[in-house]
């Protein structure tokens, strides 16, 4: 049965995507058959495996709306062991719709199910709220990883967000947990990264990774080329960052 990883943070611009693309492209790289699941409507990590969001239908919302089954969702990539159920702007509408329907929180739960045997990881990438999207990410998963940008801000909002994640557990999946906080855009020459860098592993302990992804031109290039990172330049270190986090990953599984 597939680990079921949900990447999440309330915050925009922390790299929830650029992990969720590369970790994905990563552990397929390793042999790991990876879904990767995109539950943002701007439909980021579609297009960064090299999908053309607009062409993809159907899609995610289609899965959640009960209009199409997830296997005729899916999607290949350039790579063998990596599909992705893609997103577009149609998914916007689904925040909305989601609130008058039946079993509304575990709309996407229920669709990885049909195919949970089938993979070895399911990554899902959430757009930057908390609400029924996320929701539903937070009810399908088994674990939460959360990527915190090394910025001044970067600890507004983490208390609310373990805060959702421990009402979850309570009320509507009691095996979820929190997989690890992933320090993000980190600059080692800067005080501010060494201090928030502190500041996380006081709150998080030791469910802070020891690897930490670095600012990276390649990492903010590799997307305007629908390629995860290893496929446009595995020797930099951005590449490496991901696959050293990867090792770390599957070694806690």
């Amino acid at each position: 049965m597939a680990r079921i990883i949900c990447i999440t943070n309330q915050k925009g611009g922390v790299g929830k995507t650029t992990t969720t693309v590369n970790l994905a492209s990563c552990l397929a790289a390793i042999e790991k058959k990876t879904l990767l699941v995109d539950m943002d409507p701007q439909g980021n990590s579609t297009s960064g495996v090299g999908l053309d969001k607009t062409q993809c239908e159907p899609n995610i919302y289609h899965v959640l709306m009960g209009d199409a089954d997830l296997l005729s969702a899916l999607k290949p990539t350039e790579m063998k062991k990596l599909f992705c159920l893609p997103s577009n702007s149609h998914l916007t509408g689904a925040e909305v719709e989601l609130v008058s329907m039946e079993e509304r929180e575990v709309r996407l739960k229920k669709a990885l199910a049909t195919v949970e045997a089938d993979f070895d990881y399911i990554l899902i990438d959430c757009p930057p709220s908390l609400g029924f999207l996320t929701l539903n990410a937070l009810v399908a998963a088994q674990s939460v990883l959360i990527p915190v940008q090394s910025e001044y801000y970067a600890l507004e909002g983490l208390s609310s967000l373990v805060e959702t994640v421990e009402r979850v557990r309570e009320s509507l999946n009691p095996d979820l947990k929190i997989e690890g906080a992933l320090l993000t855009m980190y600059d080692s020459r800067t005080k501010l990264a060494g201090q928030v860098s502190e500041e996380v592993r006081k709150f998080f302990g030791e469910k802070v990774y020891n690897t930490v992804i670095p600012r990276n031109v390649q990492l903010s290039e590799s997307p305007s080329f629908g390629k995860p990172i290893i496929l446009y330049d595995i020797r930099s270190s951005g590449a490496q960052a991901y696959l050293n986090l990867t090792k770390e990953i599957v070694a806690h599984g």
